[in-house]
């Protein structure tokens, strides 16, 4: 038995909607899991209290064995929507969260060890820690307590279209363009920089900070890694700067003229240095949540279980989307997943190419693993279509029009018709993303009649995700040179068909039925392959923790080769599609006429 066989990478993914933290083995194989659902303002009761779900949509209490405190202090939801298009999320409990999920990861390899040892084997250890993220999430927080000023501004908030629409209106179209080109993303209420403008304007006590120089800038990854490690380390890996609309795409570096743009004096607020996605950070430590205004979020059962654990090193940090790709095993141009999450997110990777996108896509760094060898060192691009709203608006279905008891209903509810009875759902709650980037849009359900059943409006929901998932698709393989619509064409050569084989992974892409309706919706095309690890984006962070260490003999993996020598498996299901062309064109047009109703709604 190798040594290797016997250690094990941590994963801290913090997600929109929840949080959880995995032990994986060499083989990608989870050993201990914990996972901890948001409380939010749509699910907290008349009283004050707030219930908590698991994914499946069961209600869930804290871990027994972590005895965690329950006290007037961290009440409150973790995730609020206050005003119509407003998403909030409290740093602290994100924080708090994550550790909590850790605490209870170790809780189960002690019983595990204890078994190993037992049976005359060696125990496992913990060797590094990775973290994964929601993206362009916003945080700012005071430079000498630590403490953030205010909920976070979360991705698809949009309260900040104003301001987006007022930089469109004043910037020349050609200058627009070239900062697209330099920073890879449109001007949007998507992105952080929009996020930072408006605390600025909007929050006395960070303008106040601002002023003085004392404010402190960052996305998720940022503030944990900020709290978790000894040395306060205040950086943000390459696929997190390249989504707030301040790095330069090609040279890693802040640019004077993206900060011109926002208004923002750089002098003024403290960035994160941008770091690559594979590399020690800083050592792990127990962060104190009462300095935070959390206090009691951690027993002091829990504060002993991460104490043993001190002095991990932190190395591997991913976004949630590029951390998908490189769970998914996407590792060379060429190759494209989806992650059906709270929003949907299609990434297709273009190596060492910054290919800019002509048709609405968006230009991201797909990772960065430096200390590999020469031929794997280098950065990963990709090309990636963001839909605002995908599992959320099964959780709207569930939460808000009670169709629905268990997230998993929807399949089966939406599977009792054969088709949406000719009802069209645009579940653009925050806008539309790619490819149509329209802020303004707001989500729309059109061809209703009293034939209508909760089925059709359930089916019509999942496929407005699958729809937009098929135009981000078309959209990129335009990009990549195909000619014409490549999904209703015949399946050829890679020139002629250069995506035909789509990675799936996500809370949807679990459901059999869901899985189905986009491969019907996509055509013969593409294969929709769902990926044997349901939960890829922990897993690419503790990939890219374990490909840290400059000495190959001290990583988990030697390389990407051995990466996928070591976790790939076999697919647990592949769906192609049974729609027939004629049928199948109509309903896409129909599609297309109603995305022209959604738009611009509230301009």
């Amino acid at each position: 038995m190798s040594a290797r066989d016997n250690q094990l990478v941590a994963s801290i993914d913090i997600g929109t909607t929840s949080s959880r933290a995995i032990l994986f083995n060499r083989k990608g194989h989870e050993i201990a899991k914990h996972q901890i659902e948001y409380s939010t303002t749509a699910n907290t009761t008349a009283d004050g209290e707030t219930k908590v779900f698991s994914a499946e949509g069961i209600t869930i209490t804290a871990t027994e064995d972590l005895e965690i405190e329950d006290n007037n202090d961290s009440k409150g939801p973790t995730l609020r929507f206050p005003q119509p298009g407003w998403v909030e999320v409290k740093p602290a409990h994100v924080l708090a969260n994550g550790v909590q999920c850790l605490a209870a990861c170790i809780v189960t390899l002690e019983k595990l060890n204890k078994q190993r040892e037992a049976d005359g084997e060696q125990p496992y250890t913990i060797i590094s820690i990775g973290i994964a993220n929601m993206r362009e999430t916003t945080i700012v927080w005071d430079k000498k307590t630590g403490r953030s000023l205010n909920y976070g501004i979360v991705w698809n908030d949009t309260r900040t279209a104003d301001i987006v629409n007022k930089k469109k209106s004043s910037t020349p179209a050609e200058k627009l363009e070239e900062l697209r080109q330099k920073s890879g993303v449109p001007v949007s209420t998507y992105f952080s920089a929009s996020k930072l403008r408006w605390l600025i304007d909007n929050d006395p006590e960070v303008e106040e900070l601002y002023s003085k120089g004392e404010l402190v800038f960052g996305t998720v990854d940022t503030w944990l890694i900020y709290h978790l490690t000894k040395e306060n380390a205040h950086v943000s890996d390459v696929t997190n700067a390249s989504r707030t609309t301040f790095m330069d795409i090609r040279t890693f570096q802040y640019d004077d003229e993206l900060f011109a743009l926002w208004d923002i004096d750089p002098k003024k607020v403290q960035f994160p240095k941008i770091v690559s996605s594979s590399e020690h950070y800083g050592s792990f430590s127990v962060p104190d949540l009462t300095k935070l205004g959390y206090p009691g979020a951690l027993s002091d059962v829990a504060i002993e279980k991460l104490n043993s654990i001190e002095g991990v090193p932190i190395a591997g940090c991913l976004g949630d989307q590029s951390a998908s790709l490189v769970g998914q095993l996407a590792l060379r141009p060429g190759a494209a997943k989806c992650t059906y999450g709270t929003g949907c997110f299609l990434l297709y990777n273009t190596g060492e190419q910054t290919l800019i996108s002509k048709h609405g896509a968006l230009t991201t760094v797909g990772f960065w693993f430096p200390n590999l060898k020469q031929s794997e060192n280098k950065p990963h691009y990709a090309l990636e279509g963001s839909i605002a709203v995908a599992g959320s608006v099964v959780q709207w279905l569930r939460d808000n029009l009670k169709l629905i008891e268990q997230a998993q209903d929807i399949g089966p509810l939406a599977s009792l018709v054969p088709n949406s009875g000719g009802v069209v759902f645009v579940p653009a709650f925050s806008g539309l993303f790619a490819p149509y980037w329209d802020s303004e849009a707001r989500g729309t359900i059109l061809g209703l009649t009293q034939y209508t059943t909760a089925s059709h409006i359930a089916r019509a929901a999942l496929e407005g995700v699958c729809y937009q998932a098929r135009a981000i698709l078309k959209a990129m393989a335009s990009d990549a040179g195909a000619e014409g619509d490549f999904l209703e064409q015949a399946v050829g050569t890679y020139e002629k068909a250069p995506l035909s084989l789509l990675a799936v992974d996500g809370g949807m892409s679990k459901s059999d039925e869901v899985m189905q309706i986009q491969a019907d919706i996509l055509g013969p095309c593409v294969t929709v392959r769902r990926s044997p690890n349901s939960e890829a984006t922990a897993l690419g962070a503790a990939i890219a923790a374990g490909l840290a260490s400059k000495d190959a003999s001290e990583r988990l993996w030697d390389d990407l080769e051995d990466v996928t020598e070591a976790i790939g498996g076999e697919s647990t299901g592949d769906f192609v599609s049974k729609s027939e062309k004629t049928e199948r064109r109509k309903l896409w047009s129909l599609w297309e006429r109603a995305v022209e109703r959604a738009t611009g709604w509230i301009a």
